[in-house]
């Protein structure tokens, strides 16, 4: 990932999404992309690795858990998702397993499974 995001940028970003998402108002853009970031670092955090991508674009991406190192093209175990199910899953409004079955979830590979991580901010 590239820049570090402060805990506080991160939860201030976090709790706007929240706010919007309660109002029935779409997020600002910048507090979205960066509650998005936050939560992939602190994904990356958790499970430091370069074994599983997770993304959620346009807003990131991160190379997390143990395992054989990835270097070129598409990593074989991938696993990508909108930012308002990233946020869901990552804070724990809603679990992996929900989401996958819902087929909100797009993972690939023996290792693209997220559910033993998460919630990463309950």
């Amino acid at each position: 990932m590239a820049k570090k995001i402060d805990t506080g940028a991160g939860r201030d970003a976090l709790d706007a999404v929240a706010a919007a998402h309660t109002a029935g108002e779409k997020p600002a853009r910048l507090a979205l992309a960066t509650a998005v970031r936050y939560l992939l670092q602190l994904l990356d955090e958790k499970a430091p690795g370069n074994s599983v991508e997770v993304r959620v674009p346009p807003f990131g991406a991160v190379q997390v858990v143990q395992g054989p190192r990835h270097t070129r093209g598409t990593p074989p175990n991938v696993i990508e998702m909108d930012a308002a199910t990233w946020i869901s899953v990552a804070t724990g409004a809603e679990t992996w397993a929900e989401v996958v079955a819902e087929g909100r979830v797009s993972a690939s590979g023996t290792r693209a499974d997220l559910a033993a991580l998460l919630p990463l901010r309950p």
